[in-house]
């Protein structure tokens, strides 16, 4: 009889071909699927090489997507992505996405049906840990290991603990998901679950949309974890019907299966609220953040560009005007969602209330460009991380929110909830 495991021990056995795996033990597991982008993926593509390798394992298992300086916002940038794309043409890959079908890779994917419940995914990029959300060990790793995971298909993991937090009850009003990580993030901090799975469970959980539930396993990283996973349910099987080009499997933590931790959280504690610079478990309540005065505010990226973030923001906005001296940028995280917002009339509210719609890209979250913060300057930003120098100059500030603070802010000109406007 194998012993009692969690998601993560499932996944990780039975892609090493494994009955049972324990914490701490060093497995080498077949890949469903490899993931690069216009930073990582030309170093990956050079280690490729230098295996002398002359196919990608599986045309279909491999993932490129420009996106983080995408359009291409200079020479060099433009070198990296045709880099990308040589080598996408040469070896066939499937899934490799140019400008006008490309979208921010975390949430492309998905919305793609290219990855699913069960997978185990390798990306060069940290937020890859995103997928865990459909049920899937999905995490981030070095460009080295993605250009061996082209090449061969296979990966070393040393198998992590897992801490599962189990959020109960309803939401205070106002609160979202992206409150409920900052929250976890907060309580933790930045290395509080540093290399271990993060498996979220509860009602709270089980109560949100896909959407919401991929921004907490979007941001399991800002907590040190190796990945964050959630178990499927009719929430998530009804959003993947139709949608996953590969059959799926789903594993759920055994009951009586041993965790490093286990987390209770009362949802009722959770207060809309903000990550101040310079981490993200740097958390302040919203109503002890209104004295921060902001010069722009960011909506977008892999955490929040989704077409959910996209109605809550325009909702904010819709009849209101950005405050003098501020400036809102918004980013849909796809193609679709951009289309989205125009079928529905979300471009419109944004562009009437004098924000930037841009086109699908990382842009301004990791300091890319569409958004350069100047010295002393301060953002409100529903991205994912508020390191120094994050989005520009290394004195402006980075303070983390969710999509309803970011646009009630980018209206009262300084941090505030959507009541405030009232």
């Amino acid at each position: 009889m194998t012993r009692p495991m969690t998601m993560a021990e499932k996944i990780l056995a039975a892609h090493a071909g494994l009955d049972e795996v324990r914490p701490g033990q060093l497995v080498e597991c077949d890949l469903d699927m490899v993931l690069a982008n216009d930073i990582t993926a030309p170093i990956a593509i050079r280690v490729f090489h230098e295996l002398g390798a002359a196919d990608v394992f599986d045309r279909d298992r491999v993932c490129l997507v420009p996106d983080h300086y995408a359009p291409n916002k200079d020479i060099k940038s433009a070198e990296q992505t045709k880099t990308m794309r040589e080598f996408a043409h040469a070896c066939h890959v499937t899934h490799y996405w140019e400008q006008g079908c490309a979208g921010i890779e975390h949430a492309l994917l998905p919305e793609r049906g290219v990855v699913g419940p069960g997978d185990l995914i390798i990306g060069a990029d940290s937020h890859t840990c995103t997928y865990g959300a459909l049920g899937a060990f999905s995490t981030g790793v070095g460009s080295t290991d993605a250009g061996v995971g082209m090449a061969t298909g296979r990966a070393w993991f040393k198998v992590p603990a897992t801490i599962r937090f189990e959020v109960e009850g309803e939401l205070p009003a106002g609160a979202s998901a992206k409150d409920i990580i900052l929250h976890v993030i907060g309580m933790i901090g930045v290395d509080g679950a540093l290399y271990q799975a993060m498996e979220f469970a509860g009602s709270t959980i089980r109560g949100l949309s896909m959407e919401g539930r991929m921004t907490i396993s979007n941001m399991a990283i800002e907590a040190g974890g190796k990945a964050g996973l959630m178990e499927v349910d009719d929430v998530a099987r009804e959003w993947l019907d139709g949608r996953c080009e590969r059959p799926y499997v789903e594993y759920h933590s055994d009951p009586d299966a041993e965790y490093a931790q286990v987390i209770h959280i009362d949802a009722a504690d959770i207060q809309p609220c903000v990550s101040w610079p310079h981490l993200p478990s740097n958390t302040h309540p919203v109503t002890e953040s209104r004295d921060v005065r902001i010069d722009q505010a960011v909506i977008g990226s892999c955490t929040n560009g989704r077409i959910e973030d996209m109605r809550i923001a325009a909702d904010i906005l819709r009849g209101r005007t950005i405050a003098d001296g501020v400036r809102c940028i918004v980013i849909p995280a796809t193609p679709a969602v951009q289309r989205q917002c125009m079928d529905e009339g979300l471009a419109d509210v944004f562009l009437d209330a004098g924000c930037v719609f841009s086109c699908p890209t990382c842009g301004p979250c990791l300091g890319g460009y569409m958004g350069i913060l100047a010295a002393g300057e301060r953002c409100v930003s529903t991205t994912n991380r508020n390191f120094v120098g994050r989005m520009g100059d290394v004195t402006s500030e980075v303070y983390l929110a969710s999509p309803a603070v970011a646009a009630a802010s980018a209206v009262a000109g300084h941090i505030a909830l959507p009541s405030d406007l009232d």
